[in-house]
């Protein structure tokens, strides 16, 4: 049955007034989000330096697999990507169940306390910890006072503790983010849930593993996406920290991206290029999360 003359100008204007508040935003969306998008790509398929540029096709991205210098960036990153990632999730899953127990005193001083980090200014916070993992900072300092090393570890100058040092850094930023999560998660698990399983027997490692675990299964694929995501696009610490060295042996991809737009010589194509890589990367490893968690809509 076909709507009346009334109710169909009803729905329409219903409509148009729907449309309305939404039209600038949407408007907005599509001018500073998906227009620098098309815009980046075609950007990607030129090549010269400055603004001298010229149609290249797909050269650009044939050069990705011939450069060492994005090779060795690209397996950094996913070297911070593999080893940090997990260690971040499953600590904050850890913190979150510790700072949710009821006879826990000053719970709002912890929480506080743990998530601060990720409100501090990134390079005050890099800076920081930049002169902390110095040869002579504080780190190596407390270690030889504590006899727990001979001589100071060259947290910055050696290829395999400056990654460390990146590790640890961005854990320190972001463990308390995602803890949040976890902990709003958790607060939301019915207490009789664990009620009846500590009458069973199950121990508190148990519950763990076979209750919270799986019941923050959607959030703990959100942060693990999200995480992924802030990753692949580390800049900041790796910038003010290590410079990329010694030698690009802390180097990432963002931080390629930028040297290729402003420190060498100015290759814009070829860094939009690069900047289309991690956008790849992170569908791909966003499919597989997806996948690994069991979404049948992925």
């Amino acid at each position: 049955m076909r709507a009346s003359g009334p109710a169909l100008r009803l729905r329409w204007k219903t409509s148009i007034v729907g449309w309305s508040f939404v039209l600038v935003a949407v408007l907005m969306i599509a001018w500073f989000y998906f227009y620098p998008m098309i815009q980046a790509f075609i950007l990607s398929l030129q090549t010269g330096t400055g603004s001298n540029l010229t149609y290249h096709g797909l050269g650009n991205y044939r050069r990705l697999f011939t450069d060492s210098m994005f090779l060795t960036a690209v397996k950094n990153t996913l070297i911070y990507l593999v080893v940090q990632v997990p260690i971040m999730v499953l600590l904050a899953l850890v913190l979150s169940v510790v700072l949710n127990d009821r006879n826990l005193k000053w719970k709002g001083f912890f929480r506080t306390a743990i998530f601060l980090p990720c409100i501090t200014s990134l390079v005050a916070y890099s800076v920081i910890f930049k002169y902390l993992f110095a040869g002579d900072g504080l780190v190596n300092l407390m270690l030889l006072h504590l006899h727990l090393i001979s001589e100071p570890i060259p947290w910055i100058t050696d290829p395999f503790w400056a990654k460390v040092t990146i590790i640890i850094a961005i854990t320190w930023r972001w463990t308390g983010y995602n803890m949040i999560f976890y902990l709003s998660g958790i607060q939301n698990i019915e207490p009789t849930i664990y009620e009846a399983a500590k009458i069973d027997g199950a121990s508190a490692v148990t519950q763990f593993f076979r209750i919270t675990i799986p019941l923050l299964k959607p959030i703990i694929l959100f942060t693990s996406i999200t995480s992924t995501i802030g990753t692949l696009q580390l800049f900041d610490e790796v910038m003010n920290i290590t410079q990329g060295g010694p030698g690009n042996a802390s180097s990432t991809i963002s931080q390629y991206i930028y040297n290729l737009s402003f420190k060498y010589s100015a290759n814009f194509g070829y860094a939009a290029t690069v900047s289309y890589s991690i956008v790849v990367m992170i569908i791909l490893l966003s499919i597989i999360q997806f996948k690994v968690a069991g979404d049948r809509d992925a």
